[in-house]
């Protein structure tokens, strides 16, 4: 599923920096897990969305945690499950790649970076699917 948070493109609601986003993914998840009852979760999320995931994984069970240039100078992001992977660009302009590895280290976390990559991983997106893959063996 990749739902928009509120406020964003046709969605309802105003941003919540993360609160009510969080509560508006856990129900999104609930419903499906109605609909699918032990299908197994891996949670990605991008920037301010690997924000929101982090929260989620606090409320649900999921097999993996993928974080991607998660924006951890911007939003105070709780320590993850042992097993997360961090994946970021060497480059990126928006989130200092040295705060995210550092973040990553502190908690031991596998990180993968992508070489000349910034925030949005304009020209790197092969890449980042590939890292994404390897990250993922869901």
């Amino acid at each position: 599923m990749r739902p928009n948070f509120r406020g964003v493109g046709m969605s309802d609601g105003e941003f919540d920096a993360g609160v009510g986003e969080t509560e508006d993914l856990l129900a999104v998840a609930r419903f499906v897990e109605a609909s699918y009852p032990g299908l197994p979760w891996a949670l990605a999320g991008f920037s301010f969305g690997a924000f929101v995931q982090h929260r989620l994984r606090q409320e649900l069970h999921a097999k993996r945690l993928i974080l991607v240039a998660p924006a951890v100078t911007m939003y105070e992001f709780d320590p993850v499950p042992p097993d997360t992977i961090v994946i970021f660009g060497d480059a990126d302009e928006l989130i200092p790649p040295t705060a995210i590895r550092l973040w990553a280290e502190q908690q031991q976390l596998a990180v993968k970076a992508i070489p000349d990559a910034g925030h949005f991983f304009h020209g790197k997106l092969k890449e980042l699917k590939q890292a994404f893959l390897e990250a993922c063996p869901c």
